[in-house]
């Protein structure tokens, strides 16, 4: 890629996240419908799959989802200053908008409109929330074995930190994937394989 292919890249990376970051109210995974249609629908910079992965990643490490996010994210489009270039977009914004409510909180915080709006905000981030694991259980949940570690992901969440569930999560993938594979089953990675596979099916006499 030319230089000036790398600023132009670099650029839009900054800018997607300012774009993003204001409207993250919920925080981190309010941000995942607005990835996944500025990164994947609109610039066709990741897969649905890819993003799921980063997003998982995001909440392994220390730090802030979003930050960790539009890192991740920036370092897998243009390199280490891919990363930067996603983290100062995602980070600015939201500091901007931090020291300016700082400066009004004490002017506005018993004004009723205020907090009516921002109880309103609250609901809508749950809405928000629900959309997003929706639209990434489309791509996390590909066989029966993933729906089962998703029904049961669930009720642990309440017991256990979310880090914790996570590695327990991937351990219990690795020892599947390898007794399918010792089984000799045919394991497919993400639901595109899976949809391939069924295409096919009628024409090899699977549906017979």
């Amino acid at each position: 890629m030319s230089m000036k292919g790398q600023w132009k890249t670099l650029f839009h990376l900054f800018w997607t996240f300012v774009k993003i970051a204001p409207v993250t109210f919920g925080g981190g995974f309010a941000m995942i419908p607005l990835i996944e249609k500025e990164v994947v629908e609109k610039r066709k910079w990741m897969k649905s799959e890819e993003v799921t992965d980063v997003f998982a990643l995001s909440q392994s490490v220390p730090g802030a989802v979003a930050i960790n996010s539009a890192t991740f994210i920036g370092h897998r489009i243009a390199g280490m200053k891919g990363a930067m270039a996603a983290m100062i977009g995602v980070s600015l914004p939201t500091f901007f908008i931090v020291l300016a409510l700082g400066i009004l909180y004490f002017f506005i915080q018993d004004n009723p409109k205020i907090e009516s709006a921002f109880i309103s905000i609250r609901a809508s981030i749950v809405a928000i929330i629900a959309y997003a694991a929706m639209k990434i259980g489309k791509t996390a949940v590909v066989d029966k074995s993933t729906l089962c570690i998703l029904l049961a992901g669930i009720p642990v969440l309440f017991f256990l930190h979310p880090v914790i569930v996570i590695v327990a999560g991937a351990v219990v993938g690795i020892v599947t994937i390898s007794i399918k594979r010792k089984l000799g089953y045919d394991v497919k990675m993400d639901r595109k394989d899976r949809e391939e596979e069924n295409d096919f099916e009628p024409f090899m006499g699977a549906g017979i």
